[in-house]
């Protein structure tokens, strides 16, 4: 799972540098440039409410407990659901073939990396599958 995790990091970061390398991961209308800083700000409350814990590119969980505040509460994963909402932002106000496929690209590293991010904090925390069962994962539905 550590390597599915990490493979998913590395797709979806060379993904998002190819969206900055076509000049469409900035969002250029009015709306996709709001959905951005609205995605920076859930990224922040994020971060603030995880606390002082580290990134880790493999995804293993942390010590200190299942953060289930803030925008916790809401999605189960609230940091990658920024940096989607951000990217498909960009991405969307580009719209041509390229900036949609790396966007996906994005979507599908950050799925991999969701995916192996929940088996590991399930084997730490044998709470997250009742936070799992009532909490979205990014958008209900859909991912």
């Amino acid at each position: 799972m550590r390597f599915l995790s990490i493979l998913g990091f590395v797709g979806a970061a060379m993904s998002m540098v190819g969206l900055w390398q076509e000049r469409a991961l900035l969002a250029g209308g009015w709306l996709g440039q709001a959905v951005q800083v609205l995605a920076v700000g859930l990224m922040l409350w994020a971060r603030w409410t995880f606390g002082r814990r580290s990134f880790h590119a493999a995804a293993n969980p942390t010590a200190g407990g299942l953060v289930t505040t803030g925008p916790y509460h809401y999605v189960r994963h609230p940091i990658y659901a920024a940096v989607l909402y951000f990217t498909w932002a960009g991405a969307l106000s580009h719209a041509s073939p390229l900036p949609i496929l790396l966007a996906g690209g994005v979507t599908l590293g950050l799925a991999l990396r969701m995916r192996a991010e929940e088996h590991l904090v399930l084997q730490r925390y044998g709470e997250y599958r009742d936070y799992a069962a009532r909490t979205h994962r990014v958008v209900p539905k859909l991912l």
